[in-house]
């Protein structure tokens, strides 16, 4: 999904002439004044981004190739956009979090609660980019502000379900550590590398019969220790799972 161009301007035109807003990924980064203005800003991108996107077809292409095989699914996707698309929600683990929960922001407890009824009222109450000061999302427990959960500082929330699927990935790599295994990187920047470039190269290296491939337009690449273990295809993503 775009996060800049004609659709963040369908969904955020307003905030865009207003704030000076350019791209939804800055957005969330924005010193809203109020959390009134705060949570009209989230409630709109959580409902266009995780809630009414609809499924990607890379995604179901990707599916497609990796279904009966026993695959794990490694992501710093915060959209559900694999669960949408039918991955098997077990062999899942989304590190950064979900936009389809809110955590306390403190955080006074480590649990994270479904958010879509929420989002979904603020965004039909919202006026001048605003939400009723009542719908502001407070933690059940202590009173403070929710926030999304999503890793951005030291107050993120790795909840139950957060480990036992980091323990599920564990236990995939242990398995797998001397079989024929392929480690497959779409679209991973530089922005968070260590979470699943550097882990990827590091087990690249040290297995014996592993792969390394990776597939992103104009950043596929890999260090000369693992370059005749891998295979780099700079090219738009969609186009190359569709054509596989």
């Amino acid at each position: 999904m775009s996060y800049s161009g004609e659709r963040f301007e369908k969904y955020f035109s307003d905030f865009h002439r207003k704030c000076g807003i350019t791209d939804m990924y800055s957005g969330g980064f924005y010193p809203f004044e109020t959390l009134e203005e705060y949570w009209a800003w989230w409630s709109r991108h959580i409902l266009v981004n995780r809630y009414e996107a609809g499924v990607g077809k890379p995604y179901a292409d990707l599916l497609a190739l990796v279904r009966d095989r026993d695959y794990f699914v490694l992501t710093t996707n915060v959209d559900h956009q694999f669960q949408l698309a039918g991955f098997d929600k077990k062999r899942l683990f989304y590190t950064q979090g979900d936009y389809g929960l809110f955590q306390c922001s403190k955080p006074c407890h480590h649990k994270t609660y479904n958010n879509e009824a929420a989002v979904r009222q603020m965004v039909k109450a919202q006026r001048d980019m605003k939400i009723p000061s009542e719908l502001i999302p407070r933690c059940p427990v202590c009173g403070a502000p929710m926030n999304v959960n999503l890793r951005c500082d030291d107050t993120f929330v790795e909840d139950e379900g957060w480990h036992r699927a980091a323990e599920r990935y564990s236990l995939f790599l242990r398995r797998h550590r001397n079989m024929k295994t392929l480690f497959l990187e779409l679209g991973t920047g530089m922005n968070t590398p260590g979470i699943i470039k550097f882990s990827f190269w590091r087990m690249v290296h040290e297995w014996p019969d592993a792969t390394y491939a990776c597939i992103n337009l104009n950043e596929a690449y890999a260090p000369d220790e693992i370059r005749k273990k891998s295979i780099c295809i700079n090219d738009d993503i969609g186009k190359v799972l569709e054509q596989l």
